[in-house]
């Protein structure tokens, strides 16, 4: 038990950018499961959109980004996002990131839903890892930050409604840690883990986003959960991300006919947002039958392919395939989370004391459809903003003092096996993908719910390990977003019910929120309209 003036839980961009704030007003520690690279930011790929090209502006970026969210983005978070983004970037170039660049000026790519070529990209295909070298070399000078890896946030701590620390597991030594601090930070990441298909890595698990419902905080838009149309799609293997760059760059679909079909679905083809290329993908395997179509880039070129894909292009040989000469097999899997911890500009929690930031939070900037690259820039924008309230918070609220409460207690009732555990795990994402995946219907969504609400009483007790409390937490985040997927009775953006495929009516320009209730555990409610 131990007293630190601010708490970061999780170590991707959105963290480690905070982090660089934080230091500035007092002692950090850095909490995470895992070790430095296991984060979603870590492992992104396509690059970072900010309009900085000669060709662009932020007018630009900001009208793509409301259009790609279906009109359901927080115009003032976009605003900041967009005008913010170029400072945040040029003061990581100043920090040592390295972006590619042609001809000695930064190289600028263009994805999907994009009007411009507005995308940086380091390593060719190695963006976040770059972004994530260049943050964490920056924080390991700084001497009032402490690191501590392997270890797992299992709940808030809350006193007199003020969030002032939390209790957390080290992983090695299986015991448990409270972390008292006068303000705590979320940047956990997604929950791509509660499907059978991600690109995530291991540990989205929804952390962070089940820690702070549980301590009351509200969730928003968890209904609007990105499906990536492009993974490796091969049996023996885990999905592999093929970023959305590779069909920027001149990359087809094709089925398995051999037929390019993106052009009956959307005049933007292959560069249409990622909801309706998603959505063309699974109707043309419906359609034909199949459990994959087919991203053709051999007419880009062999040399070109190595060098501005070099990861993509080893990891796709691992597999015997070559993307120079082969079509690659593909399809859609859960990407990113729009929803998550519902905070303000400043990266603030409905529940005092507590700061979000990244894809754990729900800053309003994605709407019902994040527009590609921008979640990087966002964990840069407003970590540094979510940074900078938690300081201004702590002048305020001191860390205040341990009480009885504060402690880990084990609830009653009876233990689940790991065994048993580990087969709710699978089961689970098998239900979430069938259920609440890329297509959704009010009979396949209440029988999630009611399967989802049965775990969530036999994992009451869930094993004091990792597995055990991301199971946990997995199930409280896979309720969430089902019961607010069977609250929108429309279909916009991410969010696709079959049985309403339109996307106007009484629940259109209105957000979902989650809140922990007595009676039910979760209950979306309806908000105020988007502002315009």
């Amino acid at each position: 038990m131990f007293s630190t003036d601010f708490l970061i839980i999780g170590a991707g961009v959105a963290g480690l950018r905070a982090a660089l704030e934080l230091c500035r007003h007092g002692h950090v520690t850095m909490v995470a499961k895992g070790g430095p690279q296991d984060n979603n930011s870590f492992y992104a790929q396509g690059g970072v959109a900010v309009a900085l090209s000669e060709e662009d502006d932020v007018d630009l970026h900001f009208t793509d980004t409301i259009k790609a969210g279906h009109q359901l983005c927080s115009r003032p978070a976009t605003k900041v996002l967009v005008e913010e983004g170029r400072s945040r970037i040029q003061e990581l170039i100043e920090w040592g990131a390295k972006f590619d660049t042609v001809d000695g000026k930064l190289a600028f790519t263009k994805e999907g839903a994009h009007s411009r070529h507005r995308v940086l990209r380091a390593g060719g295909d190695a963006t976040g890892s770059e972004m994530v070298r260049a943050l964490s070399s920056k924080a390991q000078s700084l001497k009032n930050l402490k690191w501590l890896g392997n270890h797992f946030g299992i709940k808030l701590v809350i006193q007199d409604g003020q969030c002032c620390g939390a209790i957390v597991l080290d992983e090695r030594k299986n015991t448990c840690k409270t972390i008292l601090a006068s303000a705590v930070l979320l940047v956990t990441g997604g929950a791509g883990q509660i499907y059978a298909r991600t690109t995530n890595p291991a540990n989205a698990t929804g952390d962070g986003i089940a820690m702070a419902f549980q301590a009351g905080a509200i969730l928003e838009d968890m209904e609007f959960v990105q499906f990536h149309p492009t993974s490796l799609y091969l049996p023996s293997s885990p999905p592999f991300l093929l970023t959305e760059a590779l069909r920027g760059e001149g990359g087809i679909l094709r089925n398995n006919r051999c037929e390019r079909f993106m052009k009956q679905y959307d005049r933007n083809q292959e560069l249409a947002p990622r909801d309706i290329v998603s959505r063309a993908i699974w109707a043309e395997m419906q359609k034909t039958k199949a459990r994959h179509v087919y991203l053709d880039v051999t007419h880009l070129g062999s040399t070109f392919l190595k060098e501005r894909f070099p990861t993509i292009y080893s990891t796709c040989l691992r597999y015997d395939i070559d993307i120079t000469e082969e079509w690659i097999p593909v399809s859609p899997s859960a990407h990113y989370f729009m929803g998550g911890v519902k905070t303000d500009l400043h990266g603030a929690s409905t529940l005092p004391g507590l700061f979000a930031a990244g894809e754990a939070a729900c800053s309003g900037v994605h709407g019902a459809n994040r527009l590609g690259s921008n979640s990087l820039l966002e964990g840069l924008v407003f970590g540094l903003r979510a940074g900078q309230a938690a300081a201004q918070h702590a002048i305020t609220h001191s860390t205040l003092t341990v009480t009885s409460n504060t402690s880990h207690k084990k609830p009653a009732g009876r233990k689940m096996s790991e065994q048993d555990v580990e087969k709710l795990r699978n089961s689970l994402r098998r239900l979430m993908w069938t259920k609440v995946g890329l297509i959704r219907t009010a009979d396949s969504l209440q029988k999630a719910l009611e399967q989802l609400q049965q775990w969530s009483r036999k994992l009451r007790v869930p094993p004091l390990n990792r597995t055990g409390l991301e199971t946990h937490n997995m199930v409280q985040v896979g309720l969430c977003v089902a019961e607010s997927a069977l609250w929108r009775t429309n279909s916009v953006g991410a969010h696709y019910r079959e049985d309403i495929p339109f996307s106007k009516g009484l629940k259109w320009k209105i957000h979902s929120e989650c809140r922990q209730t007595h009676a039910t555990g979760s209950l979306p409610i309806k908000s105020k309209k988007t502002k315009k």
